[in-house]
This record gives C-alpha cells, structure tokens and sequence, in this order.
C-alpha cells in the first residue's frame, strides 16, 4: 500500500495518542525527546521559534490512520541544532551556494540520540523511511532550502539512510556506561588509587558545606510543577547569563509543560542548603537512559556542579539499573569522571551538487579516521584504562 505524504507545520496539528502511537513499540530506541508531549513543549512554549526551528514535520498517513514521522524543522541557522557545520556554512557562502535555511529532522536543542523516523509496528520500516527521506528532499527543493540534515539518529539509522543518498558523518560524546556495577564503590574500582580519592573527596565536598543533594521524581514533579519550574528556570537563567557564549533555549513555561505533560519522563536533581534550593539539574530519564539537560545555581561551591549533574545521578542509575547516562554535548571533564567517548552520527545530503560532493568525499575519509581515534580515545579512557589494574 502507498502512503499519503502530509507536512505538519505543528505538533498539535496531530492527536498525541496517533504520535504516540508510534514509538509505543521501542520506547528506550526512540527516547522521551520524541514524544508529543516534549515536542510540544518545545512548539508551544515558543522556545522552538525562539530558536529558529519552523516545524515541518513529515508524516506518512493510509488513510486516517498516521503510520509513520520524523520531526523536521526549517531553519536559517546552525545555533541549537548541535550540527557543528559551520565551516561547511562558511565555505559555501564564500562559494555563492546555497546552504541555508536548511531542513533538519531533530528535536530542537537536544543533542540526543535517538530514533529520527517513527514507524509503527507492522509498518515496513525501509519503505517508510524511504518514503519519508523523499518526502523531504521534495518539501526542500519545494521551499529552496540548502540541505537535509538528520541529527543525533542511531547508527542504524544513519547507515540505513545512506543507500537514500544521505551521507553519514561521525562526532562523539561523553556518556557514562553501566557495566554491571552494583555500588558506587564498584565503579570507583575501575580508576586508579589516586584518581579514586580524588573523586571520593569531590563526591564528599557539598557535605562539608552542609548541601543536601537528592532527586525529585514521580507524581510530585506534576503536582508542584509551577513552583519547581519556576525554581529551575531561575538557576538555569543564573547560571547561563554569566557566561559569555551561553544560550538560553528554553524557559519556565516550557519546563511547567513537560513537568505536567510528561513527569514519568522528568527528574530534577536538587541542591538544598539551610533548608534553600541553591541549585539544580533538571534530567530527562527513560526505563534504559538518563539525559542530562539543564543545570543552574545561586550559589558557588566546590565541586557542587560535578556532584549534582554527574556524581548524584551516577549513584542513583547504578541504584536503579540504568544503562546509560547521557551528559549532554561537550565537557571533556567528564572523561576524567568516568564518561567515555561514544559515537554520535549525523546523515548529510546538500541540493546543490557542487557542495553535496565536496561533503561526501570529506566523508569518505573523516569518518574512517575519526572511528579510528575514538577506539584509540576509549582504550585510553582512564575509567576503561584502569579497569582491573592492581594499585
């Protein structure tokens, strides 16, 4: 059967239940990012447009009945997208091609992996995919647009997309990987002595300070929604406006939306002292993953942003038997927290010829060489590099 090809230009034009629909099936694969609800928040809440991401979402109906989507958005820019195409942005403008706008199927400010096409189950994957990738490339020469870009798919994906004529590139992370760990002690073991005090005496410092660190998750997020969103947003604000090149994505109303929306999918992570909460970290969670989001603070500790973006949450995913948990994008000192090296994939293809096949062959040989440093990176990761050595 064939599909019927309709460009969405808002989430809500769609039931959350028929969006929901289809990830309901891989839920861990497609990741809380694509559900309505997030998508929503971030439509809704104006934070999407703030950015520069104009919806349009491809999806594939047979009748009333939506099969499958990827979440698109047009944009002018690069900021937000955690693309990293600058330097192709700035040789194609010196070239006179077009680059931008560009159509991009992502979740706007989220550096996430995850899927990028939404099937339904029963539905053939590949024909939907191709489908979809067709239906893209059409709205892009339709609009004028530079490019098609899919951000942060899995690596099946990518590869899938490739035969399509979509080009795949390689980047990393930093992400925190379980391996089987049944206390916080166990994964310490896995460092080297001096290293294993030194995070130990990290780990204990907000104590000393008389900080409390916990996480608020489950019915209370929704009930208390507008009071902790308005908290967060105002550590968050704090803390990003004092730096120079901070970027301000989102907002209170969009952390209210996904605290009433989707609070099974929410943990906040708080700092409190004398009874005051003076920082916080507001995590996005699956059954298999943690994602960390959004940190802020009032007041300056030692070692208060490690413990509560990353040490607290380490110790509750060992707790609960999470897999993974994924920091955001950046920050090298977490490789020296635990957090290895981990692929992350992006799927390229350019409506201008010239341009398309400059990327492709820059491809062809940055990705067999970056695959080569990341092996090299992660046997050198000191949580992996210490792994069962003696002291």
């Amino acid at each position: 059967m064939s599909f019927d090809l309709r460009i969405l230009e808002a989430i809500s034009d769609v039931p959350a239940a028929s969006w929901d629909a289809l990830l309901a099936h891989e839920p861990d694969r497609a990741t809380p990012f694509l559900r309505h609800a997030f998508l929503s928040a971030c439509e809704l809440s104006g934070c999407a447009a703030g950015a520069g991401f104009a919806p349009r979402h491809l999806t594939l109906w047979r009748g009333r009945r939506l099969v499958a989507a990827a979440p698109a958005y047009v944009k002018d820019g690069s900021e937000g997208d955690f693309s990293r195409d600058w330097e192709w942005a700035a040789a194609a403008r010196q070239a006179r091609v077009r680059f931008y706008p560009k159509l991009v199927l992502t979740v706007p400010f989220t550096p996430a992996t995850g899927r990028r096409f939404l099937v339904a189950r029963g539905v053939d994957r590949a024909a939907a995919v191709a489908a979809l990738v067709a239906g893209a490339r059409a709205l892009a020469e339709e609009e004028r647009l530079g490019a098609v870009q899919v951000l942060f798919p899995l690596e099946e994906e990518a590869g899938a997309l490739a035969p399509l004529g979509l080009a795949a590139r390689l980047d990393f992370q930093y992400h925190w990987a379980n391996r089987g760990y049944r206390a916080y002690d166990d994964f310490l073991a896995r460092f080297s002595s001096k290293r294993r005090n030194q995070l130990r005496r990290e780990r204990a410092a907000p104590g000393r300070e008389g900080i409390e660190i916990a996480t608020l998750r489950g019915p209370r997020l929704a009930e208390d929604a507008a009071a902790l969103a308005r908290d967060v947003e105002d550590l968050h604000r704090a803390t990003v406006d004092q730096m120079a090149w901070g970027m301000r994505w989102v907002d209170r109303d969009f952390f209210e939306r996904l605290l009433t929306g989707m609070p099974d999918a929410i943990e906040i992570v708080e700092a409190r002292r004398g009874g005051r909460r003076i920082a916080a970290a507001f995590n996005v969670a699956s059954r298999t993953h943690l994602y960390g989001r959004y940190w802020g603070c009032r007041e300056e500790h030692p070692f208060l942003h490690f413990n509560v973006c990353l040490y607290h949450s380490v110790e509750e995913c060992i707790r609960r038997g999470v897999q993974v948990f994924e920091g955001g994008a950046g920050g090298e000192h977490k490789l020296a927290r635990g957090f290895e090296p981990a692929e992350t994939w992006s799927s390229h293809l350019y409506l201008d010829a010239r341009l398309d096949g400059a990327v492709r062959r820059h491809l062809e040989q940055e990705v067999p060489a970056r695959r080569e440093a990341l092996l090299r990176w992660q046997a050198d990761a000191p949580v992996l590099r210490h792994a069962g050595a003696a002291d």
